[in-house]
C-alpha cells in the first residue's frame, strides 16, 4: 500500500493565540459595607438566640413572638450566611 503524501503547508501546523495566563475576574474584591451587614446579620441572630435562650421573656426587649422567637434568630443567622456566598 502506498504511503500518503506529506504536505508541509503552513496552515498543518497553527499555532494557538490563545493567552493561557489565569485572570482574576473580580479584582475589586468584596465592598467592606457588605462584609459589615453578613457579619451583623450572623451576629445579630447568634445573640438573638443566645439571649432567648437563656433569659426568654424576662428580658424587656423581647418581644413576645412565641416560637417565632427562635425562627426570627435562626433567620437572620441564615441570611447572613447566605450572604457568604459572595458579591457579584
Amino acid at each position: 500500500m502506498p504511503k500518503a503524501k506529506i504536505t508541509k503547508s503552513p496552515l498543518a501546523h497553527a499555532t494557538s493565540s490563545t493567552n493561557r495566563a489565569p485572570v482574576k475576574i473580580n479584582t475589586g474584591g468584596t465592598p467592606l459595607w457588605y462584609k459589615v451587614v453578613m457579619f451583623g446579620l450572623m451576629l445579630a441572630g447568634l445573640a438573638w438566640l443566645i439571649i432567648n435562650y437563656l433569659v426568654g421573656p424576662q428580658v424587656p426587649f423581647m418581644v413576645d413572638l412565641g416560637a417565632w422567637n427562635y425562627g426570627l434568630g435562626f433567620g437572620l443567622f441564615v441570611l447572613g450566611l447566605l450572604m457568604t456566598m459572595g458579591w457579584r
